[in-house]
Formats: C-alpha cells, sequence, structure tokens
C-alpha cells in the first residue's frame, strides 16, 4: 500500500493556495474600501473575488479525482499533475486580477491537468471493475 504522502502535501498546498485567495479578497476589499457582505463596486474585487469563487468551484473535482488517480494508478504521478494545477490556478489568478483577459492559459493548464486525473482515475476504476467484477 502506497502511503501517499506526495498527494497529501499537494493538497495541503492546494488548500493553501485557495486560503491564499481568500486572503487577497479580504485584502482588495481593505485596498478599496467596501466592505463585506457587498462583493461589487471595484473591479478588482471583483476579480479577485472571482479567482476565490472559481477555484472553490474547481476544488471538488480535482481533489476527489487527485485522490482516486493516486490510488489507482500512483502516488508520483497523481502529485506531478496536482502541482500543474496548482501551477495554472496561479497562473489563472495573476492573469485574472491583472486583465480578464489573461485568465486563459491558466484556466487551460489547471483543466487539462484535472481531466488527466478524472479521465484517468475512471477509465482505471472500470478497467478494475471490468477486470475482478468487484
Amino acid at each position: 500500500m502506497q502511503p501517499h504522502s506526495l498527494v497529501a502535501i499537494v493538497t495541503l498546498a492546494a488548500l493553501l493556495v485557495y486560503f491564499s485567495m481568500a486572503i487577497r479578497v479580504g485584502a482588495a476589499r481593505r485596498r478599496c474600501g467596501i466592505v463585506a457582505p457587498t462583493m461589487t463596486g471595484d473591479a478588482v474585487l471583483e476579480r479577485c473575488v472571482r479567482v476565490q469563487a472559481n477555484t472553490l468551484e474547481w476544488l471538488p473535482i480535482f481533489l476527489v479525482s487527485l485522490w482516486l488517480f493516486a490510488v489507482y494508478w500512483n502516488d508520483l504521478a497523481a502529485a506531478g499533475l496536482g502541482v500543474l494545477w496548482i501551477l495554472g490556478r496561479i497562473l489563472y489568478a495573476v492573469g485574472y486580477v491583472a486583465d480578464p483577459k489573461k485568465r486563459a492559459a491558466g484556466f487551460l493548464v489547471q483543466a487539462l491537468a484535472t481531466a488527466v486525473l478524472l479521465f484517468g482515475a475512471l477509465g482505471k476504476a472500470v478497467w478494475v471493475l471490468a477486470a475482478t467484477g468487484a
């Protein structure tokens, strides 16, 4: 049995990236003087909120796929794809906050990493089921 330490570290790193995005929302609020619960009125704040929300939307798909890929394939490959996802999310965040037109590259990187994890895990799970009947 694999200990999955690498995937655990990548999971925690992904959560730290998400946490940093939440902190950036708070910092943007302070800079522009917009207090909660107001979410609009400053373009940078709105982009920071969107980056955080979009990352939260992707986290369940990414994390479940990451762990199942590690279980069905291996820890190192899953961790590598996880690091790619993190880098994609950072690239997405930096690009989106600077100019929404610059978010595509980061989005594509993280979406491709997620797709490999998701379909890789699904394919192997189906293959194991077909081969073993269990």
